[in-house]
Protein backbone atom coordinates (compact mmCIF):
# COMPACT_ATOMS: atom_id res chain seq x y z
CA UNK A 1 0.00 0.00 0.00
CA UNK A 2 1.44 3.36 -1.06
CA UNK A 3 1.22 6.56 0.96
CA UNK A 4 -1.42 9.11 -0.12
CA UNK A 5 -0.48 12.29 -1.92
CA UNK A 6 -0.89 15.65 -0.23
CA UNK A 7 -2.74 18.52 -1.86
CA UNK A 8 -0.15 21.12 -2.97
CA UNK A 9 -1.95 24.06 -1.26
CA UNK A 10 -2.12 26.33 -4.29
CA UNK A 11 -2.86 30.00 -3.78
CA UNK A 12 -6.31 30.56 -5.33
CA UNK A 13 -5.22 34.11 -6.20
CA UNK A 14 -3.11 34.16 -9.34
CA UNK A 15 -2.02 37.78 -9.20
CA UNK A 16 -2.24 40.73 -6.83
CA UNK A 17 -2.32 44.22 -8.36
CA UNK A 18 -2.59 46.63 -5.45
CA UNK A 19 -5.99 46.06 -3.83
CA UNK A 20 -7.13 44.02 -6.86
CA UNK A 21 -6.85 40.23 -6.82
CA UNK A 22 -7.13 38.10 -9.94
CA UNK A 23 -8.16 34.54 -9.12
CA UNK A 24 -7.35 31.41 -11.07
CA UNK A 25 -11.05 30.63 -11.34
CA UNK A 26 -11.77 33.95 -13.04
CA UNK A 27 -8.77 33.49 -15.32
CA UNK A 28 -10.11 30.05 -16.32
CA UNK A 29 -13.33 31.69 -17.56
CA UNK A 30 -11.40 34.40 -19.41
CA UNK A 31 -8.99 31.91 -21.02
CA UNK A 32 -11.84 29.61 -22.04
CA UNK A 33 -13.85 32.40 -23.67
CA UNK A 34 -10.85 33.82 -25.55
CA UNK A 35 -9.52 30.44 -26.70
CA UNK A 36 -13.03 29.35 -27.68
CA UNK A 37 -13.58 32.57 -29.64
CA UNK A 38 -10.25 32.02 -31.45
CA UNK A 39 -11.17 28.48 -32.50
CA UNK A 40 -14.80 29.15 -33.42
CA UNK A 41 -13.65 31.94 -35.78
CA UNK A 42 -11.86 29.23 -37.76
CA UNK A 43 -14.47 26.51 -37.44
CA UNK A 44 -17.31 28.61 -38.89
CA UNK A 45 -15.28 29.04 -42.08
CA UNK A 46 -15.07 25.29 -42.68
CA UNK A 47 -17.58 24.10 -45.28
CA UNK A 48 -20.46 24.38 -44.98
CA UNK A 49 -19.84 27.95 -43.81
CA UNK A 50 -22.42 28.76 -41.12
CA UNK A 51 -21.41 32.29 -40.06
CA UNK A 52 -18.90 35.04 -40.69
CA UNK A 53 -15.90 35.82 -38.53
CA UNK A 54 -17.48 39.17 -37.64
CA UNK A 55 -20.59 37.40 -36.39
CA UNK A 56 -18.44 35.17 -34.18
CA UNK A 57 -16.80 38.29 -32.77
CA UNK A 58 -20.23 39.70 -31.97
CA UNK A 59 -21.33 36.47 -30.32
CA UNK A 60 -18.46 36.56 -27.81
CA UNK A 61 -20.31 39.14 -25.72
CA UNK A 62 -23.52 37.11 -25.86
CA UNK A 63 -21.65 33.95 -24.83
CA UNK A 64 -19.97 35.73 -21.91
CA UNK A 65 -23.30 36.98 -20.57
CA UNK A 66 -24.91 33.57 -21.10
CA UNK A 67 -22.16 31.76 -19.19
CA UNK A 68 -22.03 34.16 -16.24
CA UNK A 69 -25.74 34.90 -15.83
CA UNK A 70 -26.86 31.36 -16.63
CA UNK A 71 -24.17 29.77 -14.49
CA UNK A 72 -25.00 31.90 -11.48
CA UNK A 73 -28.78 31.68 -11.76
CA UNK A 74 -28.51 27.96 -12.41
CA UNK A 75 -26.59 27.49 -9.17
CA UNK A 76 -29.13 29.59 -7.29
CA UNK A 77 -32.12 27.69 -8.69
CA UNK A 78 -30.73 24.15 -8.83
CA UNK A 79 -28.61 23.99 -5.69
CA UNK A 80 -29.60 26.53 -3.02
CA UNK A 81 -32.94 28.18 -3.91
CA UNK A 82 -34.16 28.40 -0.30
CA UNK A 83 -30.96 30.09 0.88
CA UNK A 84 -30.89 32.72 -1.86
CA UNK A 85 -34.60 33.35 -1.50
CA UNK A 86 -33.85 34.62 2.02
CA UNK A 87 -30.53 36.26 1.00
CA UNK A 88 -31.32 37.79 -2.42
CA UNK A 89 -28.45 40.30 -2.38
CA UNK A 90 -25.94 37.45 -2.33
CA UNK A 91 -27.11 36.31 -5.74
CA UNK A 92 -24.94 38.99 -7.37
CA UNK A 93 -21.90 38.18 -5.20
CA UNK A 94 -20.36 35.78 -7.70
CA UNK A 95 -16.89 36.35 -6.25
CA UNK A 96 -17.92 34.14 -3.33
CA UNK A 97 -18.29 31.19 -5.71
CA UNK A 98 -21.30 29.21 -6.82
CA UNK A 99 -21.62 28.54 -10.56
CA UNK A 100 -23.50 25.74 -12.30
CA UNK A 101 -22.41 24.31 -15.63
CA UNK A 102 -25.96 23.20 -16.41
CA UNK A 103 -27.17 26.75 -15.78
CA UNK A 104 -24.36 28.17 -17.89
CA UNK A 105 -25.28 25.77 -20.69
CA UNK A 106 -28.89 26.97 -20.58
CA UNK A 107 -27.67 30.57 -20.64
CA UNK A 108 -25.54 29.97 -23.74
CA UNK A 109 -28.37 28.07 -25.46
CA UNK A 110 -30.70 31.00 -24.81
CA UNK A 111 -28.06 33.38 -26.19
CA UNK A 112 -27.60 31.15 -29.25
CA UNK A 113 -31.33 31.12 -29.98
CA UNK A 114 -31.63 34.91 -29.85
CA UNK A 115 -28.36 35.59 -31.68
CA UNK A 116 -28.94 33.16 -34.56
CA UNK A 117 -32.53 34.29 -35.01
CA UNK A 118 -31.51 37.96 -35.07
CA UNK A 119 -28.70 37.26 -37.57
CA UNK A 120 -30.74 34.75 -39.61
CA UNK A 121 -28.23 31.94 -39.06
CA UNK A 122 -28.78 28.22 -38.65
CA UNK A 123 -29.17 27.69 -34.91
CA UNK A 124 -28.01 24.07 -35.07
CA UNK A 125 -25.19 24.77 -37.53
CA UNK A 126 -23.79 27.60 -35.44
CA UNK A 127 -24.26 25.75 -32.15
CA UNK A 128 -22.36 22.77 -33.59
CA UNK A 129 -19.29 24.98 -33.99
CA UNK A 130 -19.68 26.56 -30.55
CA UNK A 131 -20.24 23.32 -28.63
CA UNK A 132 -17.13 21.81 -30.24
CA UNK A 133 -14.92 24.10 -28.16
CA UNK A 134 -16.94 24.06 -24.92
CA UNK A 135 -15.05 21.05 -23.46
CA UNK A 136 -11.87 23.11 -23.54
CA UNK A 137 -13.50 25.61 -21.18
CA UNK A 138 -14.71 22.77 -18.98
CA UNK A 139 -11.16 21.52 -18.68
CA UNK A 140 -9.91 24.96 -17.64
CA UNK A 141 -12.72 25.28 -15.11
CA UNK A 142 -12.08 21.90 -13.49
CA UNK A 143 -8.38 22.66 -13.28
CA UNK A 144 -9.26 25.90 -11.47
CA UNK A 145 -11.49 23.87 -9.12
CA UNK A 146 -8.45 21.75 -8.25
CA UNK A 147 -6.29 24.82 -7.65
CA UNK A 148 -8.99 26.16 -5.32
CA UNK A 149 -9.11 22.83 -3.48
CA UNK A 150 -12.89 22.63 -3.97
CA UNK A 151 -15.35 19.97 -5.17
CA UNK A 152 -13.20 17.25 -3.64
CA UNK A 153 -13.91 13.59 -4.23
CA UNK A 154 -15.29 10.85 -2.06
CA UNK A 155 -13.03 8.80 0.18
CA UNK A 156 -10.67 6.67 -1.88
CA UNK A 157 -9.59 3.08 -1.16
CA UNK A 158 -6.19 2.52 0.43
CA UNK A 159 -4.83 0.81 -2.68
CA UNK A 160 -5.34 3.87 -4.93
CA UNK A 161 -1.86 5.40 -5.47
CA UNK A 162 -3.13 8.90 -6.33
CA UNK A 163 -5.57 9.30 -3.44
CA UNK A 164 -5.10 12.71 -1.93
CA UNK A 165 -5.20 14.41 1.47
CA UNK A 166 -6.94 17.81 1.27
CA UNK A 167 -6.56 20.43 4.01
CA UNK A 168 -9.45 20.31 6.47
CA UNK A 169 -11.00 17.26 4.80
CA UNK A 170 -11.13 13.95 6.62
CA UNK A 171 -9.61 10.92 4.92
CA UNK A 172 -7.80 10.43 1.61
CA UNK A 173 -9.96 11.48 -1.32
CA UNK A 174 -10.33 10.97 -5.04
CA UNK A 175 -8.98 14.05 -6.90
CA UNK A 176 -12.32 14.19 -8.70
CA UNK A 177 -11.63 17.64 -10.14
CA UNK A 178 -8.82 16.08 -12.21
CA UNK A 179 -11.07 13.20 -13.27
CA UNK A 180 -13.56 15.76 -14.59
CA UNK A 181 -10.81 17.85 -16.18
CA UNK A 182 -9.70 14.83 -18.19
CA UNK A 183 -13.09 13.33 -19.09
CA UNK A 184 -15.29 16.43 -19.55
CA UNK A 185 -12.40 18.49 -20.84
CA UNK A 186 -9.48 16.76 -22.55
CA UNK A 187 -11.20 13.57 -23.75
CA UNK A 188 -14.46 15.16 -24.89
CA UNK A 189 -12.58 18.02 -26.60
CA UNK A 190 -10.45 15.48 -28.49
CA UNK A 191 -13.56 13.59 -29.64
CA UNK A 192 -15.28 16.79 -30.78
CA UNK A 193 -12.21 17.97 -32.70
CA UNK A 194 -11.91 14.60 -34.45
CA UNK A 195 -15.58 14.59 -35.46
CA UNK A 196 -15.65 18.14 -36.79
CA UNK A 197 -12.85 17.32 -39.24
CA UNK A 198 -15.37 15.29 -41.26
CA UNK A 199 -17.40 17.37 -43.71
CA UNK A 200 -20.25 14.82 -43.73
CA UNK A 201 -20.66 15.37 -39.99
CA UNK A 202 -20.44 19.15 -40.28
CA UNK A 203 -23.29 18.98 -42.81
CA UNK A 204 -25.60 17.30 -40.28
CA UNK A 205 -27.23 20.17 -38.30
CA UNK A 206 -27.24 19.38 -34.61
CA UNK A 207 -25.11 16.23 -34.72
CA UNK A 208 -22.11 17.76 -32.96
CA UNK A 209 -24.33 19.54 -30.45
CA UNK A 210 -25.96 16.21 -29.68
CA UNK A 211 -22.62 14.46 -29.27
CA UNK A 212 -21.49 17.16 -26.86
CA UNK A 213 -24.66 17.01 -24.75
CA UNK A 214 -24.60 13.22 -24.59
CA UNK A 215 -20.83 13.05 -24.07
CA UNK A 216 -20.88 15.59 -21.26
CA UNK A 217 -23.83 13.89 -19.56
CA UNK A 218 -22.01 10.55 -19.62
CA UNK A 219 -18.68 11.98 -18.44
CA UNK A 220 -20.22 14.06 -15.65
CA UNK A 221 -22.46 11.23 -14.45
CA UNK A 222 -19.47 8.88 -14.29
CA UNK A 223 -17.28 11.38 -12.42
CA UNK A 224 -20.08 12.04 -9.94
CA UNK A 225 -19.47 8.48 -8.70
CA UNK A 226 -16.16 9.75 -7.30
CA UNK A 227 -17.15 13.30 -6.33
CA UNK A 228 -18.44 14.18 -2.88
CA UNK A 229 -21.93 15.68 -3.25
CA UNK A 230 -22.62 19.08 -1.74
CA UNK A 231 -23.20 18.73 2.00
CA UNK A 232 -26.42 20.78 1.83
CA UNK A 233 -27.86 18.43 -0.83
CA UNK A 234 -26.44 14.98 -0.25
CA UNK A 235 -27.86 12.06 -2.21
CA UNK A 236 -31.26 11.67 -3.82
CA UNK A 237 -33.27 8.56 -4.72
CA UNK A 238 -31.21 5.55 -5.86
CA UNK A 239 -28.04 7.28 -4.64
CA UNK A 240 -28.12 9.86 -7.43
CA UNK A 241 -26.54 13.28 -7.03
CA UNK A 242 -27.92 16.57 -8.27
CA UNK A 243 -25.26 16.60 -11.01
CA UNK A 244 -26.42 13.21 -12.29
CA UNK A 245 -30.09 14.21 -12.17
CA UNK A 246 -29.39 17.34 -14.23
CA UNK A 247 -27.49 15.23 -16.76
CA UNK A 248 -30.55 13.08 -17.55
CA UNK A 249 -32.34 15.72 -19.68
CA UNK A 250 -28.99 16.62 -21.29
CA UNK A 251 -28.47 13.01 -22.39
CA UNK A 252 -32.03 12.77 -23.74
CA UNK A 253 -31.60 16.04 -25.65
CA UNK A 254 -28.25 14.83 -27.02
CA UNK A 255 -29.75 11.61 -28.35
CA UNK A 256 -32.63 13.56 -29.90
CA UNK A 257 -30.31 16.04 -31.65
CA UNK A 258 -28.19 13.22 -33.07
CA UNK A 259 -31.30 11.45 -34.38
CA UNK A 260 -32.81 14.68 -35.73
CA UNK A 261 -29.60 15.59 -37.57
CA UNK A 262 -30.32 12.73 -39.99
CA UNK A 263 -33.91 13.86 -40.54
CA UNK A 264 -33.12 17.49 -41.46
CA UNK A 265 -31.72 18.75 -44.78
CA UNK A 266 -27.95 19.05 -44.94
CA UNK A 267 -26.46 22.44 -44.15
CA UNK A 268 -25.58 24.72 -47.05
CA UNK A 269 -23.03 27.55 -47.21
CA UNK A 270 -24.22 31.02 -46.34
CA UNK A 271 -25.09 33.00 -49.45
CA UNK A 272 -23.24 36.20 -50.25
CA UNK A 273 -26.23 38.29 -49.16
CA UNK A 274 -26.31 36.52 -45.79
CA UNK A 275 -22.63 37.20 -45.26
Amino acid sequence: MSSPLYYPNFDPVMLHIGPLSIRWYAMAYIAALLAGWFLVRRLVQREPVVATVTQVDDFLTWATLGVILGGRLGYVCFYQPAYYLTHPLQIIQVWHGGMSFHGGALGVIFALIIFTRYNRLSFLGFSDRVTTVVPMGLGFGRLANFINGELVGREAPDWLPWRMIYPGVEGARHPSELYECFSEGVLLFFIMLCLIQCKAIRERPGFLSGVFLLGYAMARSFCELFREPDAFLGYFAFGLTMGQILCIPMAIAGIYFIWQSYQLPKLQNLTVSEK
